[in-house]
């Protein structure tokens, strides 16, 4: 994504107009990587965000609520313990770099005065959050570097600050229009436009460099080779002035969106993609990266957190399936034992013609209509009358097998359709208490261990999500199997309404109604909050199921989320995820 120098240049603009003057009123780190200061100025709050992310490297002011970890990092504690208090003189950033540096005015324990630096340095799987003395040497930082990851620059506590070695790139807002022109001619061989910028200028992000092209030749990837010397020297006037124009016009937060998705950003118009994406102008540059990155970094955070969970239950749900498989198969060789009780029928009635050593008779089939003579093999080392009754004991061992096998498939349907469904809930999880609330259930379940010595964070029960339709009917669905059990035989109604995706793993649906009918336009935003909080999820014209919570019913010993119903219509839809989220409330 290109939050590259040039952007950085808008968003520090813009932050420091509204923040310098800022008390840091409190400082969180929700994750490893993440920082937010909490800023208070006279009649004003705000909640600035610091992410050394390898993958999502920024700043902005967000109004996500990040949950805390139980224990605060001790970078943490040692970030509250010289800024809080402090006050934001400025916000800085070298010409052209990834790397932003806030300056705060703070007091010591003892009533001292002193400034502190924050440094950000937004460079990919080496960014990194830096807290500086006011003799420029460094307390502590998020990442310690040391001699063996870096021979080039060590970032450890006690060691001077010094800025990220340059990669010898030109500065592309100050480059004259003379040494453009000789940076030009002096390219060999077929090289692309956009390439060459990206190679010659530090700073700039590969969709800049492809829109500068494109404003240039109208084409993104034009071949410099083609360029004779004339042309290059009036590419490289057009260039400059392009890069002029740039630098003196207001930067603008721009999405781009594509199919309606939020797929890249940029502080300039894009133009390259013509009709193809759609360039959206937000109000601000934080209000554009609080909304691109809010649903990644939650998906990122969970993800990371539920990777031993997740693989633990695949490896449950791919061993159960495995053995439903065998056991099917063991169950359609049963329905061949007939054939067994009839040989055993055959052989004895010809015992008087079979001597012990036989390894096989011939005789009348007396069950065929056409009375055939049938070949049946026989065991020499027993006497006839133990060969009948062998096949006899393996006509009840199978009619024996195929009951067990039945139940066992039933009992084993049950479980893969309850793993499924927990994998179901864990792929939307939004939060680590959604991750507890679904461990404690497998706990419950024995399908996991309790970890002796680690104490598991104690949160507070989550509620079920919350959507209010269009109609003003309050619409609950559950965020996992044991919050179903709750939402549909407690929570629910007898005249409540439940839905529920058909023969799919998903939420419990409730639309709480009050004894009254809703109108059909609740009832299809229902089921679509069913279909997007599935299995099916993103799929169309997905099938629903809806009855009344009272005929909704819950089989003895059934797992959590396992309900039985009778009586049901069922609804197609397609869910349509902004619609949903115009619903949901907050």
């Amino acid at each position: 994504m290109p939050l590259d120098a040039l952007f950085l240049t808008a968003l520090r603009g813009e932050l420091s107009a509204q923040l310098t003057g800022c008390r840091v009123d409190k400082v969180q780190q929700p994750s490893r990587d993440t920082l937010v200061l909490h800023l208070r100025a006279p009649g004003a709050q705000a909640k600035l965000l610091l992410s050394a992310s390898p993958n999502h490297p920024r700043l902005h002011l967000t109004q996500s609520a990040l949950e805390n970890p139980a224990q605060p990092p001790m970078f943490c504690m040692l970030l509250r313990k010289h800024l809080t208090g402090g006050r934001l003189l400025e916000i800085m950033q070298p010409p052209m770099e990834r790397l932003v540096q806030l300056r705060f005015a703070c007091t010591g324990e003892l009533g001292e005065s002193s400034e502190k630096t924050l440094v950000l340095e937004l460079m990919g799987r080496n960014s990194n959050l830096i807290l500086l003395g006011e003799d420029g040497r460094i307390i502590d930082c998020m990442r310690r570097v040391d001699l063996e990851m870096s021979e080039q620059r060590q970032v450890l506590p006690g060691l001077f600050y010094r800025l990220p070695p340059g990669q010898g790139k030109h500065n592309a807002m100050q480059t004259d229009a003379d040494t453009l022109r000789a940076l030009l001619a002096a390219v060999t061989g077929q090289k692309a436009l956009c390439d060459w910028l990206l190679e010659t200028f530090g700073g700039i992000s590969p969709l800049v460099c492809r829109e500068l092209a494109f404003r240039l030749t109208g084409s993104v990837d034009t071949d410099i080779s083609l360029f004779d010397e004339t042309a290059r020297a009036e590419l490289a006037q057009q260039l400059y002035d392009l890069l002029r124009a740039v630098q003196s016009v207001p930067p603008q937060p721009v999405l781009i969106l594509q199919d309606g998705a939020p797929k890249d950003f940029s502080c300039l118009p894009i133009w390259q993609y013509g009709a193809l994406r759609e360039c959206r102008v937000l109000p601000s540059f934080s209000e554009l990266l609080d909304g691109f990155y809010a649903d990644r970094d939650r998906a990122e955070r969970i993800r990371s957190k539920t990777q031993a969970l997740r693989k633990t239950l695949t490896t449950l749900h791919s061993r159960a399936l495995r053995k439903l498989q065998a056991q099917r198969t063991e169950l359609k060789k049963t329905k061949d034992r007939e054939h067994l009780r009839r040989l055993g029928d055959i052989v004895t009635a010809n015992l008087h013609a079979i001597a012990r050593g036989q390894a096989f008779v011939d005789a009348t089939d007396f069950y065929d209509p056409e009375m055939k003579t049938v070949r049946i093999a026989l065991d020499p080392a027993i006497s006839p009358q133990q060969n009948a009754a062998r096949f006899y004991k393996s006509y009840q061992k199978a009619k024996t097998a195929e009951r067990v096998l039945t139940e066992q498939i039933a009992a084993g349907e049950q479980e893969a359709a309850y793993l499924a469904s927990v994998l179901d809930a864990l792929s939307r999880a939004e939060s680590e208490r959604d991750v507890q609330e679904i461990r404690t259930e497998l706990l419950a379940g024995r399908y996991l261990r309790e970890q002796r010595g680690k104490k598991q964070q104690k949160l507070p029960p989550s509620r079920p999500m919350e959507f209010l339709s269009s109609d003003g009917y309050t619409i609950l669905v559950g965020r996992n199997n044991v919050q179903n059990d709750q939402l549909t035989l407690k929570t629910a109604a007898k005249t409540d309404y439940w839905l529920h995706t058909q023969k799919i793993p998903g939420s419990h649906v409730i639309i709480l109604c009050g004894g009254t009918t809703p109108p059909d336009e609740t009832f299809t935003e229902a089921a679509m909050l069913a279909a997007q909080y599935s299995q099916a999820s993103g799929g169309q014209n997905i099938p629903v199921d809806c009855t009344q919570a009272r005929i909704v019913k819950k089989p003895n010993g059934a797992k959590p989320g396992m309900v039985v119903y009778d009586r049901y219509r069922t609804l197609f839809v397609t869910p349509d995820p902004t619609r949903i989220e115009q619903l949901r409330v907050r």
